[in-house]
């Protein structure tokens, strides 16, 4: 809503009239050149008094009179005339200004700011202090939903406001250099944007787990250790990116992924779904990226019944290698959130429901933290996210109203088109090209604009340009911003903290305005290292958490996701409850699998331990028939060395140790054993043929 001092400021400006003979007048130069844009005004600061030039300095706004208009200029360069200063005498001095816009006498009777310029100065035009009036109609958006986010640099007095549904509608950024408060800023525009828009949902992509702190009444955290994001909702590019740890993907593996995941979802939906669901679902066809659940067992059953078949024995070291590479990621304790037992059923409400908090319950804003996820995977998360916003918009009709802010968006859609990963850059840039049409918007705040995409940038219709000292950053603001007001970047590099200049569709013309103060219980807050110590900060820390947390050593818990597999797979037996049968199923067969798998030992909803597997010998010779048991068997490197000892004895004793008991070699009978058979039988053979695999 509109600030009362707003109109308090708008009334008080009429009153702010003065002839131009009267003592302490506005009157400051006079026009001594003028361009299309630009004009240069001079004056004359009398006696070396300060008080006249105190009223001109870069970035503020004056007004010159053309008859009944009074046109809008922004002061960008002053120089006196001698380039020396008297303290004495007078001094002349030009000063460059920029010309913005006009004040004139609207239809309706009232003097309204219009950005075109009707009648330009002529030389010798008075040029005078801008009234507090006319500087309030320049930044009126003539809108009344509009929101107070600050004061105006140049009159604290009056408010710096914007129109939020503008600035949504169209997607804005805030950029500026690590430690301006840009974070500060999204947290003042937030509590801002869900008091304008009650339907809109925020979701917020935190890379420094810092805007926990900002929202504590109207947010839900959400971390690894209470996120289940199902494998099965990413697309087939972004399974691939969480298999291959974002390494480039083997072709091959990547076509039998496509060929089989869905195999998988088809198995899982036929399982246990009724008849009538199970038709209707037939005239739809399932691809890789249909987001249906299905069973990581049921994928590597299948990759092992390829295996296992006689043809295709070239694919068949790249199907142990995607083996291998899937069963690593469900090993990996990082990876829990989205292999955990959770994720095998179809939860795809529940997780809408949480992450886009509908319905939000008095809490909005959703902060994902981002810190926790493995870096290898964390595009892949971004894009299901953002893709998953735009599909929430898209088939709500309009009902849902979503925010999609992007922390360090340079980090998703970098301007290298070869960086970062493609699917995520994807689902921003379908964000901001048709986001509007859908009611979904975007929010990028970044730190470096020249390594941000240029479309993604240009699609932001509002920009908060903060302090930014890089060279490139200041020129691509000033490549965004309009050509009247070019001018204003001139010093964005050394505007103070706190402090930004927005020009866009939420503001009427470029504004340097000031941020209002957050107080101190919703400051962006991380785990960071702090200046000065408080009663919060712990004066010890538990080196052994740290380095199980590093360790990951606890990891997940997929007992319950095993037997639920297993459980699918065979009939349950009433007496092992919900254990597998002893009968070895797909899952069973897995070479490893079972025991890779295993993170902790199962017990039975009894609290009881399960029914133990029956042990199965592995095969030894002494097994075949008419071979006596012997003691038990050695390894292969034992077997070889005594074997060896045998060879070499055998040698250095030549024919007196013919009576010693001969030894069957390789199939032969003891009394047709000939001297040296043994070691002639050793040099045809290769050495690979004694060792027992």
């Amino acid at each position: 809503m509109r600030n009362t001092d707003f109109h308090r400021s708008l009334a008080a400006g009429e009153q702010d009239r003065r002839d131009d003979d009267t003592p302490g007048n506005r009157l400051l130069g006079r026009v001594v050149a003028c361009s299309g844009s630009r004009a240069t005004i001079s004056a004359v600061a009398e006696e070396g008094q300060t008080s006249l030039t105190e009223l001109w300095s870069v970035g503020r706004l004056i007004s010159i009179s053309v008859g009944d208009n009074r046109i809008v200029a922004l002061v960008y360069s002053m120089a006196t005339d001698q380039q020396s200063w008297s303290s004495s005498g007078d001094t002349l001095f030009h000063v460059e200004v920029e010309l913005l816009g006009e004040v004139h006498m609207g239809p309706e009777g009232r003097e309204e700011f219009s950005a075109g310029i009707s009648a330009y100065p002529y030389l010798g035009a008075i040029a005078h202090r801008i009234r507090a009036s006319d500087l309030a109609k320049v930044y009126d958006t003539g809108m009344s939903d509009v929101c107070v986010i600050g004061k105006l640099t140049q009159d604290e007095t009056l408010d710096a406001t914007i129109h939020v549904p503008s600035m949504l509608s169209k997607h804005f950024a805030i950029v500026g250099t690590t430690g301006v408060g840009k974070s500060t800023a999204v947290t003042l525009l937030l509590h801002k944007a869900i008091q304008s828009d009650p339907k809109l949902r925020v979701l917020i992509l935190d890379p420094h787990n810092e805007f926990a702190a900002a929202f504590p009444d109207h947010a839900v955290v959400i971390e690894t250790d209470t996120l289940d994001l199902p494998f099965w909702l990413f697309k087939l590019e972004e399974f691939a990116e969480v298999v291959f740890r974002g390494r480039p993907a083997v072709p091959e593996e990547m076509d039998v992924l496509r060929d089989l995941i869905p195999e998988a979802k088809k198995a899982f939906r036929g399982s246990g779904e009724a008849g009538l669901m199970r038709r209707n679902n037939e005239k739809s066809s399932i691809t890789a990226d249909t987001p249906v659940p299905f069973r990581i067992a049921d994928l590597l059953a299948l990759i092992d019944e390829r295996i296992g078949r006689l043809e295709g024995r070239t694919e068949k070291p790249h199907l142990r290698s995607l083996k291998v590479k899937i069963m690593s990621a469900i090993n990996d304790p990082r990876y829990h959130f989205m292999f955990s037992s959770n994720t095998i059923t179809d939860t795809i409400l529940d997780t809408v429901a949480r992450i886009f908090r509908i319905p939000g319950n008095g809490r909005p804003i959703t902060t994902f933290q981002l810190a926790g996820i493995p870096s290898e995977v964390v595009n892949s998360v971004a894009s299901v996210l953002c893709r998953m916003a735009f599909e929430i918009g898209l088939w709500s009709n309009g009902g849902v109203h979503m925010l999609v802010v992007c922390e360090e968006a340079h980090r998703y859609v970098p301007a290298d088109a070869s960086a970062g990963f493609l699917p995520t850059r994807q689902a921003i840039a379908r964000i901001a090209k048709e986001g509007r049409k859908y009611g979904v918007s975007l929010g990028v705040i970044t730190q470096r604009p020249g390594e941000l995409d240029p479309t993604i940038l240009s699609q932001c219709s509002t920009v908060f340009a903060m302090r930014l000292a890089n060279d490139q950053d200041q020129e691509i603001i000033r490549s965004a911003i309009p050509n009247s007001s070019s001018s204003t970047t001139s010093f964005i590099s050394s505007i103070g903290n706190g402090e930004a200049i927005a020009f866009g569709e939420a503001v009427a013309v470029p504004m340097r305005m000031k941020f209002s103060r957050v107080s101190e219980s919703r400051l962006p807050k991380a785990n960071g290292v702090v200046v000065k110590a408080s009663e919060d900060t712990p004066d010890t820390v538990d080196l052994r958490s740290i380095v199980g947390r590093m360790r990951s050593v606890s990891g997940p818990d997929i007992s319950s996701f095993q037997s639920s597999v297993l459980a699918a797979e065979n009939e349950v037996s009433p007496m092992r409850g919900n254990f597998a049968d002893p009968a070895p199923s797909r899952l069973d067969r897995l070479d490893g699998y079972q025991e890779t798998q295993r993170f902790e030992q199962p017990v039975s909803p009894n609290g009881e331990p399960p029914m133990s597997e029956p042990d199965i010998q592995p095969y030894r010779p002494d097994m075949l028939p008419g071979v006596p048991a012997g003691p038990s068997p050695l390894s292969a490197h034992d077997r070889f060395d005594a074997l060896r000892r045998e060879l070499n004895a055998g040698y250095d004793a030549g024919p007196s140790q013919a009576s010693r008991p001969a030894r069957p070699a390789f199939g032969e009978a003891g009394e047709n054993r000939r001297e040296g058979s043994i070691r002639e039988q050793l040099l045809k053979k290769p050495l690979s043929s004694l060792v027992r695999k």
